[in-house]
């Protein structure tokens, strides 16, 4: 069991930080890309360089916040069920 809870630990620990890394995608949603190529036609210097690492940042949050709840109610469940015995 002990193997599993580490091996359940490294899986979150590579998740976070691959969705933290830079990726080459594009993660634009369809308004978000519209809104760059217009300020990229119009030259007023609008900088859209972070664009598109607040949107992963946005997703990444409510991901890493679904998975600490569903841990800690793993892990509480599985203590009541010990404690039964």
């Amino acid at each position: 069991m002990k193997k599993l809870v580490i091996f359940a630990l490294w899986l979150v620990l590579l998740t976070t930080l691959r969705s933290v890394a830079p990726m080459a995608a594009q993660a634009q949603c369809t308004m978000c890309k519209t809104q760059v190529e217009a300020s990229r036609s119009d030259k007023d210097g609008y900088d859209t360089s972070g664009l598109n690492k607040g949107i992963l940042y946005l997703m990444t949050i409510p991901y890493l916040l679904i998975g600490t709840v569903g841990f800690w109610w793993y892990r509480n469940n599985k203590k009541k069920k010990l404690a039964q015995r």
